[in-house]
């Protein structure tokens, strides 16, 4: 049976353009259908807004310590211009990822797409069917709203990089990595900030160090954390908005922001009535090869419910393209994945961390805090935290977190060695470079404590 296309892609992010692009490389008839803008949550309201954001606000922490060095500075901040250079520097990005796909003969349609069958998607605006031997659906991901009253009057990631001006105070509801992130660009661009958090400290799920050292850390740039607690409704309160608490309180803020976790872009796909089988969460259900319930549907990155990280959405669909149109079956390895918080203090975490680990073997753990040498001259007490953990037999490395300046692009170097199966020996027999934070990872000499048959001794 012959086809429009060889492959049907919804969804411009950074997994549907990989694939579509590796697809096309290898010969097929691709076409990539996107609503919105080409590049996905990454380039456009996502870690590449962000990460500029986060420069933006590590200014002031530059500008406080630059005084110790004999500079004066004299500074001051203009939102606007922020948001337009962001804007210049994501529409650089989409036409790039437009190029990208032109090049190899991707097919661009600017418009909504719907499933209608195991080969046949329908482009609402042009009213048209499409079919397609493959369908490969990446329309990755939206930020989770609470149901409460006047949910509508807060904001999300989505509308926090645009907005007309900043708020004198923002209340951000959340633990996560989303949540912290922003928390940090509000404080440092100089907005009164308070975290708002159901559970007992933030990034539930990571390091208990590193959880107790990046909680310091905001705690030291003015952030209010307030936990074991929840929005129940918000309302207008003048050019405010007021936040009511479970716990019985209510407050005013500038701007209300809920970080409240992340929801799978399935809902009005017709993927169910096509035969897509999805999870209790909505995602879509895939196995290793990232082929859905139905043969010839396919799903990569967020959508999936996997790991939403921008490097493993760009892996999946590599390796679907791999896969299906070059005759080689690949599989995503999610075993070892890097990945990074840009709070401040920055986050950069491989592995496992150190309860994982004590449940599965005996183990060595070497730890460090120390002040990072750009504060020492500073009145800043911040500490930087390294943490290894090695298997007691063998020594392979079973985690290093590391919190402090360049956390992120030291964890992403650790990550190569790690993917080697490395052990504390060849850690060791790496030369340190001095003076560096990173040099810590090369020079532990003995455990700082362990754990055998889980039990912690030595501390």
């Amino acid at each position: 049976m012959s086809h429009d296309y060889d492959l049907i892609v919804i969804g411009g992010g950074s997994g549907g353009v990989r694939a579509a692009r590796m697809a096309a490389t290898y010969g097929a008839k691709v076409v990539v259908v996107e609503e919105f803008r080409v590049g996905g949550t990454c380039v456009i309201r996502g870690c590449v807004p962000k990460k500029l954001y986060v420069y933006a606000s590590r200014f002031k922490d530059q500008f406080e310590t630059a005084s110790s060095f004999g500079w004066q500075v004299d500074a001051s901040f203009d939102w606007p211009t922020l948001v337009a250079a962001k804007e210049k520097e994501i529409t650089r990005l989409e036409h790039a990822y437009t190029s990208n796909l032109a090049k190899p003969g991707v097919e661009i349609i600017k418009d909504r797409a719907v499933v209608t069958g195991p080969n046949s998607v329908r482009i609402v605006g042009q009213n048209r069917e499409l079919s397609g031997k493959y369908i490969l659906v990446a329309t990755g991901g939206h930020p989770f709203v609470p149901d409460i009253p006047g949910a509508e009057l807060a904001i999300t990631s989505s509308e926090a990089f645009d907005l007309p001006q900043l708020p004198h105070s923002i209340l951000i509801e959340g633990g996560g990595y989303i949540a912290v992130e922003f928390a940090t660009i509000f404080a440092g661009l100089g907005v009164n900030t308070t975290i708002v958090y159901r559970g007992d400290r933030v990034l539930r799920g990571f390091d208990e160090d590193m959880r107790t050292g990046l909680e310091a850390g905001l705690i030291e740039r003015g952030i209010k954390l307030i936990y074991q607690t929840t929005i129940t409704s918000l309302a207008s309160s003048g050019n405010d908005v007021s936040a009511s608490f479970s716990n019985g309180t209510t407050a005013p803020y500038g701007a209300v922001m809920f970080a409240t976790g992340r929801t799978a872009n399935t809902m009005g796909l017709g993927l169910e009535a096509a035969g897509v089988k999805l999870t209790v969460n909505g995602a879509i259900m895939v196995d290793a090869h990232s082929q859905s319930s139905v043969p010839s549907i396919y799903a990569v990155g967020d959508v999936t419910g996997r790991v939403a990280l921008t490097p493993v959405a760009i892996r999946e669909g590599w390796y679907f393209a791999e896969t299906l149109f070059n005759d080689n079956p690949m599989a995503v390895d999610y075993g070892l994945i890097p990945t990074a918080v840009f709070s401040e203090p920055e986050l950069g975490v491989i592995g496992l961390s150190e309860s994982e680990a004590a449940m599965k073997c005996d183990v060595d753990v070497y730890l460090a805090r120390f002040r990072p040498m750009i504060n020492t001259l500073s009145h800043k007490t911040e500490r930087m935290v390294l943490k290894l953990i090695t298997e007691k037999e063998g020594g392979m490395v079973l985690g290093c977190h590391i919190l402090g300046p360049g956390a992120a692009e030291m964890i992403q170097l650790v990550a190569i060695p790690m993917g080697m199966n490395a052990t504390k020996a060849d850690f060791d027999r790496a030369m340190a470079l001095h003076p560096s934070a990173a040099e810590e990872l090369v020079t532990f000499k003995a455990p700082s404590y362990s754990y055998r048959d889980g039990v912690k001794i030595g501390a």
